[in-house]
């Protein structure tokens, strides 16, 4: 990873966000996908759509001026599963969500994947889709100047034994930069319980976890995320707020909360900006990370929720960067390599002087 030379580490009020090096550990790719991208695949594969003028498409992908809603938010990842026809498509996806983070400055990115929605629609093998996201996610890291590694995502709608296949699968694909597991789903409707197995023995076999608990569900899923899946992070997280016994379980365990504010308000989980747990969970040395979730569904970067924080939510310069160390930190690495990392970060960000 090179210095950045744009970036002077200085709180002048000046610094622009964008130039600042960033962490992102909660990116889903089907979630990334370009509107370009998506009228081009559907125009080349004659897709029954009534236009494919990027405009037309964009109600469907992203979210636009409709009510927050939970459930109308996982609907868009319906649609987009449409958009996998080929080899050709999904390694365009995955190589393009990586060169979008590194245009903003994403330094090291953890991109999580399904790869049942990525095959089950065109009949592909879950090993044929995971073999080529790693290799256009390798190809991504090796043209632009960022790190990044790949999440498994497990559906909590899917059966245990679907589970225990991606378990298998991302055990398989350890040295090809697959370094954890994540449940991701409604929780509202889908415990995470039945998956308890396979996660912790995913754990023991050395990948590293992450869930989806207490967006859409109270804080008890992220307490049952923590003890009985064996997560080390979880993602959204922000309804522990609501119970202290939790909080105090996330700091004694060293959890960290995978924050997305731009999500949460889409989703309706959280009604305003200004209502956001964020700056409370910063306050009770909660350790968080900022990220992006869904950026092309949402429409968004990491710049931007970094600024959306800052504005909406009154979170200092310093606590954003304070909160990219606690990425570094939290990163699905090896000790040395998260130690190094964090120290590239600490050194760049001007940090030094306070550890």
């Amino acid at each position: 990873m090179t210095e950045v030379s744009q970036y002077s580490g200085t709180d002048d009020g000046q610094t622009s966000l964008h130039a600042l090096p960033k962490i992102d550990l909660h990116r889903h790719l089907e979630g990334s996908l370009r509107l370009q991208t998506l009228a081009e695949i559907a125009e080349k594969n004659g897709f029954d759509l009534p236009s494919y003028a990027i405009e037309d498409l964009r109600p469907f992908a992203t979210v636009t001026d409709e009510p927050p809603d939970f459930h109308r938010f996982l609907a868009k990842f319906q649609f987009l599963r449409r958009f996998y026809p080929s080899r050709e498509a999904v390694q365009r996806v995955a190589w393009e969500a990586v060169d979008d983070a590194a245009n903003d400055n994403v330094k090291y990115l953890e991109l999580r994947f399904n790869p049942v929605a990525l095959a089950r629609a065109q009949g592909f093998s879950l090993e044929a889709v995971t073999e080529w996201v790693c290799e256009a996610v390798a190809a991504a890291k090796r043209q632009r100047d960022i790190e990044a590694n790949l999440i498994v995502q497990i559906g909590r709608d899917e059966d245990v034994k679907t589970a225990w296949d991606l378990v298998h699968l991302a055990l398989s694909y350890r040295d090809r930069g697959i370094v954890g597991l994540d449940l991701a789903g409604d929780e509202r409707s889908y415990p995470a319980r039945p998956f308890a197995e396979a996660f912790r023995y995913a754990r023991k076999e050395g990948l590293h976890v992450t869930v989806h608990a207490g967006e859409a569900g109270g804080p008890q899923n992220v307490e049952e995320a923590v003890q009985e899946l064996g997560a080390e992070r979880v993602g959204h997280g922000v309804r522990s707020i609501e119970d202290s016994g939790v909080l105090r379980l996330l700091r004694e365990r060293n959890v960290t909360l995978e924050i997305c504010p731009t999500s949460n308000i889409q989703t309706g989980i959280v009604e305003r900006l200004w209502h956001h747990p964020l700056p409370d969970l910063l306050a009770m040395n909660i350790p968080v990370s900022i990220n992006t979730d869904d950026p092309s569904i949402s429409d968004t970067t990491l710049t931007d929720e970094y600024r959306i924080a800052m504005s909406a939510m009154r979170v200092s310069l310093d606590q954003i960067k304070q909160s990219i160390v606690t990425a570094a930190e939290a990163s699905f690495q090896p000790a040395d390599a998260r130690q190094g990392l964090a120290g590239w970060f600490r050194r760049t960000l001007g940090l030094n002087h306070r550890h």
